[in-house]
């Protein structure tokens, strides 16, 4: 079904492109969502608490730099009464202690659990609205299950998560994973089918960075902290949302440049839409560690002309696509605001183009014993000697199986 409809939207979108028809483009725009961009509940009232006796730094506006000063001025009982009294803005707010906002985090969702508990009882809830109630409060338990590190939490609308897989305070490598559409608090993790969803990718990735140098401390963080599409239509063809969600991802980098100590700059790695987000955040991102590697996969186009418009403090890796994604059959063109560009795979893009083997479909470059997962994991660690660039062998593949190679880029998507 998943098939389907993204073949039927990639027609859609040859179709508005060509400008030939107001059904279609009626019918891209059945499924808008609307982004988030305010601070999360409770901000006015913080806003207004003069009990500190000192201004409180501003959640739409301060920086990471400037939270991090705030909160160090604190006493641990000034630290704990602001969890308490305002968990979804501590836990949210980038440049607060890590652990303070896992914390917060644990205190936010057990509300939001009461909350949809209370709904699903309720007699005068719609069957609807206890269904939604029941499939948000399976996903709250397993978040508040132990082991869980929420890095941010936001119950509006569809929600919005971040979780880290690993220990962000020790960690001497750090990653950061950006998903594409359709994901939501709900859709974060999927026991059945986790190489599918956030969670399990970053998961993977964090695997396969310990079985590379199990010496090595790593972190991954599954950021759904932004409003994704949902499905195919106007969302997904226009940069809208990611240029909402662009400044909430600068942010959480900027965070993380005060609250942790890699010896290296966070990599970012980016599936489908979210290579649009960071595509349009990459220009803002600077960091005192050095240069941030930038991996995209399954992207449909980043809404740069090429990678010189990352600036000088992005290095970019582009991912070949394998046989089966279907985001090759969407046109890397952009007309009136539709469509997402050059594709960052091309020979003339100027990213480092690595190869795919193994890997099939539009999510399956988190799949073990793919050249994919491999790489993803070189280039988070700084082996770039390791990475395997599409079309040709590493020393290490060239070793392990002499007869297999993956093809170009141009020859898996046909162009």
């Amino acid at each position: 079904m998943r098939f389907r409809r993204s073949l039927i939207a990639a027609m859609v979108s040859i179709t508005v492109l060509a400008g030939t028809g107001a059904a279609a483009a009626g019918a891209a725009v059945s499924d808008e969502q609307i982004a988030i961009t305010t601070p999360p509940a409770g901000t006015s009232a913080w806003l207004h608490d003069h009990s500190l006796g000192r201004a409180m730094p501003d959640p739409a506006s301060a920086s990471a730099a400037t939270v991090a000063q705030f909160f160090a001025a604190l006493t641990p009982a000034q630290q704990q009464r602001l969890v308490r009294e305002y968990p979804l803005v501590v836990g949210n707010f980038d440049g607060a202690p890590i652990a303070l906002r896992y914390q917060a985090n644990q205190q936010a969702m057990r509300q939001e659990l009461a909350r949809q508990l209370a709904k699903q009882a309720d007699p005068s809830t719609s069957a609807a609205d206890r269904t939604t109630a029941a499939t948000r409060v399976s996903t709250l338990q397993g978040l508040l299950s132990p082991g869980h590190q929420v890095l941010a939490f936001d119950p509006r609308g569809r929600g919005l998560v971040a979780e880290v897989f690993g220990d962000l305070s020790t960690a001497q490598r750090v990653s950061v994973l950006v998903p594409g559409s359709d994901v939501d608090l709900e859709h974060f993790t999927d026991a059945s089918q986790p190489l599918k969803v956030p969670a399990g990718m970053a998961q993977s990735l964090r695997t396969e960075e310990a079985s590379v140098s199990p010496g090595t401390s790593t972190a991954v963080i599954a950021w759904a902290g932004y409003v994704t599409p949902v499905g195919l239509g106007a969302d997904a063809a226009t940069a809208r949302l990611a240029e909402a969600a662009a400044p909430r991802l600068e942010s959480l980098m900027a965070g993380l440049a005060v609250t942790t100590a890699p010896v290296a700059a966070p990599t970012l790695v980016c599936h489908s839409y979210g290579s649009v987000v960071c595509g349009i955040a990459g220009p803002e991102i600077h960091s005192e560690e050095g240069v941030s590697d930038m991996v995209v996969l399954g992207s449909p186009g980043m809404d740069i002309p090429d990678a010189t418009a990352l600036g000088d403090g992005v290095r970019l890796w582009a991912t070949s696509r394998n046989p089966g994604d279907w985001i090759s059959a969407v046109p890397f063109v952009e007309v009136d605001g539709l469509g997402h560009g050059a594709d960052p795979t091309s020979s003339d893009f100027g990213s480092r183009v690595i190869a795919s083997t193994g890997s099939y479909g539009h999510t399956g470059y988190f799949n073990p014993g793919t050249a994919s997962l491999r790489n993803f994991a070189d280039i988070a660690l700084g082996r770039y000697g390791d990475v395997g660039a599409a079309g040709r062998r590493t020393t290490r593949e060239r070793a392990a199986s002499p007869a297999c190679e993956q093809r170009p880029a141009r020859l898996l998507t046909g162009r």
